[in-house]
């Protein structure tokens, strides 16, 4: 999950480079078609069926959602400050943790629970909602995060059958798909980009297909609330990216809620390490 969160922050460095020279419907088009390429040819290596996902109602759903987090997350990263939208992506594990106690049935203990909230309190204090940075505009960012909490759900209920070659083609359609309707909404004709904006989408692509591949190793195989609050590690990597490359400034209110965030994931990794191992008697052997 800390792969998947900068690799993902790194991406986004990259798509808002990409913007600065080239309209946001492109970039979100370009970047979706590199990353279906690579999951396509993964397909064809492992010899997998390419339609048979779609049969699936929950991988229909999984795209939908994939569809509304992709354009709405990336229409707030063309047009405002990186380190605010990463911020509020971060109240995703929330979301995350909620959703797999009702629909999975998942036990969350009090004190994940706590750490979750306690980390959800430190963005925060790092986003002030009564600051500059958060203006009406945010609320792009706060679509894109519930879609993509209902992705990474319908990614946990998808079958076991579909590989993550699957689940990462399917998902990197639904951003063609995504970026398509930005352009059509922007009315804008695509152009080849150039220089610094071609070398930055076929990093975000190098960078998004990494990223994807390990949330959903994360997310298929981990448990959901021992794995979700490490997301926000993805605040660290991007409100640092956005200060080196992007000039955007730190107040002090940055520091305190990072301290709180960080806290709140070694809180949970420590607690789940200090659960007792289930001891075997005779008779009544456990299976782990």
């Amino acid at each position: 999950m800390t792969l998947a969160m900068a690799c993902f922050a790194l991406e986004d460095a990259l798509i808002k480079g990409a913007t600065q020279s080239l309209q946001s419907g492109q970039v979100i088009l370009m970047f979706g078609i590199g990353g279906a390429l690579f999951f396509w040819l993964g397909l064809l290596w492992r010899k997998e069926p390419i339609l048979v996902a779609m049969r699936s109602p929950v991988m229909r759903l999984r795209m939908l959602l994939e569809v509304v987090g992709r354009m709405f997350y990336f229409l707030a990263l063309a047009l405002t400050p990186l380190s605010s939208t990463t911020a509020i992506l971060q109240a995703t594990p929330v979301v995350v943790v909620l959703g797999a106690a009702i629909f999975f049935g998942e036990q969350v203990t009090l004190r994940r629970w706590l750490a979750i909230i306690t980390g959800l309190i430190g963005v925060l204090i790092i986003l002030q909602p009564s600051g500059e940075d958060f203006s009406p505009l945010s609320i792009l960012a706060v679509i894109g995060l519930i879609g993509f909490a209902g992705r990474d759900l319908a990614s946990r209920a998808a079958p076991v059958s579909f590989s993550t070659f699957a689940l990462g083609f399917y998902g990197f359609v639904a951003i063609i798909i995504a970026g398509g309707m930005v352009s059509i909404w922007n009315g804008t004709l695509p152009v080849w980009p150039q220089n610094d904006a071609a070398l930055s989408l076929v990093g975000a692509t190098v960078f998004g297909v990494i990223a994807y591949m390990a949330l959903m190793k994360a997310m298929r195989t981990g448990d959901v609330s021992t794995v979700t609050p490490f997301r926000y590690s993805r605040l660290l990597f991007g409100v640092a990216l956005g200060y080196f490359v992007f000039n955007e400034p730190l107040s002090p209110s940055f520091w305190v809620g990072s301290l709180v965030i960080v806290g709140s994931g070694l809180f949970v990794m420590g607690r789940r390490k200090q659960l007792p191992r289930p001891v075997c008697t005779q008779g009544n052997e456990s299976s782990g």
